[in-house]
């Protein structure tokens, strides 16, 4: 029952020995580290650093297309600037999950609206925005931030 070790044999036969501990504690120990780093792009995802999030900016045109699609659901406009040229637009919004909570339907905006997109633009300065609310041909507006 006793060894000469005392209490550390006793230890290491119930726990499979020092040796095995600091192995599975290393494993642990990497496994979350793994996790942690996996989760990174996940969490930037999420993130607004690619828009200017100071200004909002209002363009008007005709709607495109909408797609209604997860992750992200994207709205496409042709704006006319004021020397007739067209600009192609696009707005992303929410999953289509969230945007259903505040009122958003498949068939919200349809290609030939006219309507008004306001958001946040990128700030490499191309046609691109986070959508901040739409403004439709008959003045109402429906918001497209999700809290």
């Amino acid at each position: 029952m006793f060894s000469p070790h005392g209490c550390a044999s006793e230890y290491s036969r119930a726990f499979g020995g020092l040796a095995v501990i600091m192995k599975r504690f290393a494993f642990i120990l990497a496994f979350a580290a793994g996790l942690f780093l996996l989760s990174n792009p996940v969490l930037a995802h999420h993130s607004t650093a690619e828009y200017d999030m100071t200004a909002l900016t209002t363009v008007k045109g005709t709607a495109t297309q909408f797609e209604w699609s997860n992750p992200h659901a994207y709205l496409h406009i042709d704006v006319t600037t004021d020397k007739g040229k067209t600009e192609k637009w696009t707005a992303e919004l929410a999953s289509i999950g969230m945007l259903s909570r505040v009122g958003w339907k498949k068939d919200t905006v349809k290609p030939g609206d006219e309507i008004s997109i306001v958001g946040y633009r990128a700030k490499n300065g191309t046609n691109f925005m986070r959508l901040n609310k739409i403004v439709l041909a008959n003045g109402q507006e429906l918001s497209a931030e999700v809290r």
